[in-house]
């Protein structure tokens, strides 16, 4: 039972689970920057380009090639996962609290108890 127990503890440590959503994030964003080049970028740079190779009109750009749609899904997609792991961690982090939490400690008598304590200690005497 040792090792389970010490698999739990090194699982849901807080460096491994920031690493863990580091990851999921950077690759969420790596999504982003993947599509913003292949589907906006890329279009934009090599339509005029063809275009010019093939002796036609440069004054017009290939806007119908510039996939804005599939840009806007990997932005959505990348606030959707965002919003999702928020949401996990914040679950995580009440576990957290809840586990580590120190039962309170008692509070200090008062003076007048004190007091009563030490005529009720003469007393047993």
């Amino acid at each position: 039972m040792g090792f389970l127990k010490e698999f739990k503890e090194f699982a849901v440590k807080g460096n491994i689970i920031e690493l863990a959503v580091a990851v999921v994030i950077g690759a969420a964003f790596g999504a982003i920057v993947a599509s913003l080049v292949d589907d906006v970028v890329t279009p934009l740079l090599l339509a005029p380009a063809l275009k010019a190779a093939h002796a036609a009109d440069l004054h017009e750009l290939a806007w119908g090639s510039v996939k804005y749609g599939l840009f806007l899904a990997a932005i959505i997609k990348f606030v959707l996962v965002a919003f999702v792991l928020f949401f996990v961690i914040k679950g995580i982090n009440i576990l957290m609290k809840k586990k580590n939490a120190e039962p309170p400690v008692p509070a200090e008598p008062s003076s007048t108890d004190k007091l009563l304590i030490e005529i009720r200690d003469l007393l047993k005497k």
